[in-house]
């Protein structure tokens, strides 16, 4: 019951909010219409109000001798739920507007309000079906690559190694390395007449790669050059998890004569499940919403074969200026992710109870 009665609490909390930002920022008249900093002015107001009577509300419910005991934790709270407001729920509920606007750098100021015609403009889009494909091809190789390398790394790292902190500094560096530097390096590797790749193939007797020339090499670049950027966070995460599993396990299992691959099938793996699932999630989600890497290779105008969904809404909001189907474009791809992170935490039941 006192789970419930918290859930409700929170909801009733969230609904007061929206419908006062939403008051606060759609009406003709409102003081708040004066651009983004009167939206944050208006999201701020929204926030303090909507405690307010939420306090006001649990006043005449809990009656006054309970009133300061049960308000106190709450009044602590409010200084990081004004930064969370600030910082999440002000971006999401003012992404969400700008979509259902024609938002562009002709109507940056007035911008009128279309409704759902950026969605269905982003679902009539051609290019939407092999921009989603291409999507999922770079998320999946990539997590899969870098859950796979980390994993193996760990183990090795894992066990009595021989300069082992060496090595763990050594691997850990194309995570340390600030990701511009290291993408602008790649790049320069991957060029077609001096880049070291195409002097590697040409000692093995392939002939040069015009990497950064074709929008599918370009896009099989970025790939390569993610996953080395990636796995060191899996190795991380895989050596944590590695070292928490008591020796006793695998001792017994010695005893038992339990082969090395049924060990890692039947101890590591379902031992590492509640480590690895959140990380999983975590690195799908980074890497769906990857900007970087393809943004550098193949620049803001690049060709269409090299691009991913948060690669084509950048281009749209700041090379061809339509900020309202892009916004379009950002709540699809949120909602997606969305879904994709509830369905594998609650399939992978990771936060069961007594699974963590």
């Amino acid at each position: 019951m006192k789970k419930m009665s918290l859930i409700n609490e929170i909801c009733l909390l969230a609904s007061i909010f929206i419908v006062l930002n939403v008051l606060f920022t759609t009406t003709e008249t409102s003081i708040f219409n004066a651009g983004a900093t009167g939206s944050i002015i208006a999201t701020i107001l929204s926030a303090i109000l909507s405690f307010s009577l939420f306090i006001t509300m649990r006043k005449k419910q809990m009656g006054k001798s309970n009133t300061h005991n049960w308000a106190a934790p709450y009044y602590f709270m409010l200084p990081a739920v004004l930064v969370l407001v600030l910082v999440v729920a002000f971006p999401l509920i003012y992404g969400f507007y700008l979509s259902m606007t024609n938002m562009s750098l002709s109507s940056f100021r007035n911008p009128q309000l279309i409704w759902f015609n950026n969605y269905v403009a982003v679902f009539s889009d051609p290019k939407l079906i092999s921009t989603v494909l291409r999507t999922l091809i770079w998320t999946g190789i990539n997590v899969f690559c870098h859950v796979a390398i980390g994993l193996l790394l760990a183990i090795q790292l894992n066990r009595r190694l021989p300069g082992k902190a060496f090595f763990r500094l050594l691997l850990i560096i194309p995570w340390a390395i600030p990701q511009y530097v290291a993408i602008a390096t790649w790049k320069g590797m991957f060029n077609e007449s001096f880049g070291v790749i195409n002097t590697l193939l040409q000692h093995i007797g392939v002939n040069p790669i015009a990497w950064l020339g074709n929008p599918n090499d370009t896009f099989i670049a970025s790939i390569l050059t993610n996953i080395w950027l990636g796995f060191p966070f899996m190795m991380m995460i895989a050596l944590g998890g590695l070292q928490s599993i008591s020796r006793d396990i695998y001792e017994a299992a010695d005893i038992d004569g339990i082969s090395a691959w049924k060990k890692f099938t039947h101890i590591t793996l379902p031992l590492l499940k509640p480590v690895m699932i959140p990380a999983i999630v975590l690195g799908s989600v980074w890497t769906f919403n990857m900007v970087n890497v393809i943004l550098i290779f193949a620049g803001s105008q690049g060709g269409d074969g090299s691009q991913i969904l948060v690669t084509q809404v950048y281009r749209l909001a700041f090379s061809f200026y339509r900020y309202g189907f892009a916004a379009a474009y950002s709540v699809i791809i949120f909602i997606l992710l969305l879904v994709f992170s509830l369905v594998v935490v609650r399939k992978s039941g990771v936060l069961k109870e007594g699974e963590l």
